[in-house]
C-alpha cells in the first residue's frame, strides 16, 4: 500500500531504531511523491551524530535539512543516467560498489544510492546484483524509481519496497477521473449510506481504473514502437527483445498503484468525515467538504471509524490475491451502505 512520505520516514526511522534496517531499499512512486527527499532523510538519519551539536544556550542546533545531491562524499555515492540513451551503465556500478567496501568510522554508514535505477542496463543490473548477494558491513543502497517493474525479479527479490503517494494535491491529481465517485458520494452525504450508492460507487471505481488503464496501454505502445525503431540496429538485441514484457509487467504494477491511489481518496474523504465530526476545519479533499462535513457529523464516531477501518482493509486486501471484484464490492458496502 502506498504511504506518505512522512509515514515511509518513520517506518524507516523506527526498524533502524530497532535493528531491522534492510540494507538494500526500493524508493518507489511517481514524480513528486518524495523519493529524493526519504532518501535525504535516511541518510540524516544514519550518518547524522546523536547529539547534533548545541547553541550558546544549550539547546539542540536544528539545521536545514539537506537535498540527496549534498550528501554524496566519500561515503555516500550517487549514481543517476548520464548518457543520452539515459541508461545507467556497468562502469557507473562498479564506481559505486568501491567506497561501498572501505573501512569507515565507526557509527558510519557506506550508503549508494541508484537514481531512476529502472535505466540500469543489463549489464549494470547483473553488476549490481552482486552487490546485493553479498552487501559490507554498515552499507545501505537505496534505489529509487518511478517504475519498480522494470528491475530485474532477481533485484526486487533482495530489496525491500517502499512505495510513495503524495497526499498533498491528490484531489487535484485525481480531479479529471473522480468525478462519478464524487456525485455518488455526494448522493450518500445528503441521503445517508445505502446498498446501491455503494454499488455504483463500485462500478464509477472500476470505471477510472478502466479509463486509466486504456490510456497508459496506448502510452506504452508508443514508447515501444519509438524505442523498437530506436534500437532495432542496436547491440541489446535481448534488452528490446525482453522490453515488451517488461512494460507489460510495469502496466501491471502501475493499475495497482493507481488502485492504492483510488483508495487513498476514499479513505482521505472518510478521514474528513471523521475530522468533522469533531468540529475540525482541516480537509484533505477541501472541494468535498461539504459533504464530508455533513456525512461526519450525521454519524456516530464509532460507526465512522467501523467504515473507515473498512476502506483500510481493502487497501491491504488489495496487496493479496484475494479476488478483487469481490473484496471491492465486500469493503465498500461495508463502508457506505
Amino acid at each position: 500500500m502506498p504511504m506518505t512520505l512522512e509515514d515511509a520516514q518513520q517506518l524507516l526511522e523506527s526498524a533502524h531504531e530497532r535493528g531491522r534496517l534492510a540494507h538494500a531499499l526500493i524508493l518507489s512512486g511517481p514524480v513528486g511523491s518524495g523519493k529524493s527527499e526519504l532518501a535525504a532523510r535516511l541518510i540524516a538519519t544514519l550518518n547524522t551524530p546523536k547529539d547534533g551539536g548545541a547553541d550558546l544556550w544549550g539547546e539542540p542546533v536544528v539545521s536545514e535539512p539537506k537535498p540527496l545531491e549534498d550528501w554524496e562524499g566519500e561515503f555516500v555515492r550517487l549514481v543517476r543516467p548520464k548518457s543520452k540513451s539515459r541508461r545507467i551503465s556497468v562502469d557507473q556500478m562498479r564506481e559505486l560498489e568501491k567506497p561501498l567496501h572501505l573501512s569507515a568510522p565507526q557509527g558510519t554508514w557506506k550508503i549508494g544510492v541508484v537514481i531512476d535505477a529502472d535505466r540500469m542496463g543489463e549489464e549494470a543490473a547483473n553488476a549490481f546484483l552482486k552487490t546485493l548477494e553479498e552487501p559490507p558491513a554498515d552499507c545501505l543502497l537505496l534505489l529509487l524509481t518511478a517504475s519498480p517493474a522494470r528491475l530485474l525479479p532477481t533485484i526486487l527479490s533482495r530489496c525491500v519496497e517502499i512505495s510513495l503517494i503524495n497526499r498533498q494535491g491528490l484531489e487535484e491529481r485525481l480531479a479529471a477521473r473522480t468525478a462519478g465517485m464524487e456525485r455518488v458520494l455526494a448522493g450518500i452525504a445528503r441521503q445517508g449510506p445505502d446498498v446501491w450508492a455503494a454499488l455504483n460507487l463500485k462500478v464509477a471505481f472500476e470505471d477510472i481504473l478502466t479509463e486509466w488503464k486504456k490510456e497508459r496501454e496506448k502510452v506504452f505502445a508508443d514508447e515501444l514502437k519509438a524505442e523498437t525503431a530506436h534500437y532495432k540496429n542496436a547491440s541489446e538485441g535481448k534488452w528490446l527483445a525482453d522490453r515488451e514484457e517488461a512494460m507489460k509487467a510495469e502496466l501491471a504494477g502501475e493499475l495497482i498503484e493507481a488502485k492504492g491511489v483510488l483508495v487513498q481518496w476514499l479513505a482521505a474523504w472518510m478521514g474528513d468525515a471523521v475530522r468533522a465530526r469533531f468540529g475540525s476545519e482541516r480537509c484533505d479533499l477541501p472541494r468535498q467538504a461539504e459533504y464530508t462535513r455533513a456525512f461526519g457529523q450525521s454519524r456516530e464516531l464509532p460507526d465512522l471509524l467501523r467504515r473507515t477501518e473498512a476502506l483500510k482493509e481493502l487497501g491491504s486486501l488489495f496487496e493479496t490475491n484475494a479476488q478483487e471484484t469481490l473484496v471491492l464490492e465486500t469493503s465498500l458496502l461495508t463502508a457506505f451502505s
